[in-house]
């Protein structure tokens, strides 16, 4: 019984330790922040992309300096269905990333999450929908998994975590 009880508070220990996010030093970064222009107001400009994005999930709120509250996971209809008008920071031109817009954020020389931290804070380690469906499968979709980085297609009907995007305005870049 002892060590039963002492295996789960290891394994609780563990899961606790491995739930920070861990950056391998010696690996090139592939979003350097120097490619993002961070504004007070939620929202952070990739450069190379002339994406504004969201820095916080939906279902997070933006505080000025981090996200508070939890993220909210929706099907892929429900995703899409919400990014239509969705109004933030005055814009309603919000939409889902495709695939390629929303690996561009990713941190590949991080994982748990695999993003910067600093500009994207309290992103959950999970998958976050694409626009991006599946060629091979109309019931699937493509995903981004901020664990690890890396992509791969679900079901359209499972729980995701959502992170808007949308085309920067000229006078927004012209602020650089």
């Amino acid at each position: 019984m002892k060590s039963g009880l002492l295996a789960l508070l290891l394994l609780g220990y563990a899961a606790s330790v491995s739930a920070e996010q861990f950056c391998l030093a010696t690996a090139p970064v592939s979003a350097p922040e120097e490619n993002f222009i961070r504004y007070d107001s939620g929202q952070a400009l990739h450069k190379s992309t002339n994406l504004m994005w969201m820095r916080c999930a939906i279902g997070q709120t933006w505080t000025g300096e981090t996200c508070t509250g939890e993220a909210e996971p929706y099907t892929w209809k429900q995703a899409l269905n919400l990014s239509v008008g969705y109004e933030f920071n005055g814009s309603t031109n919000w939409r889902l990333p495709n695939i390629k817009e929303l690996s561009s954020i990713t941190e590949r020389s991080c994982t748990r999450p695999s993003v910067d931290v600093d500009l994207f804070p309290e992103t959950p380690p999970d998958d976050f929908w694409t626009s991006t469906p599946s060629m091979s499968d109309p019931e699937r979709a493509w995903v981004v998994a901020f664990f690890n980085s890396s992509n791969s297609i679900k079901e359209k009907n499972r729980t995701v975590f959502v992170r808007l995007v949308r085309t920067a305005l000229p006078a927004e870049r012209d602020g650089e």
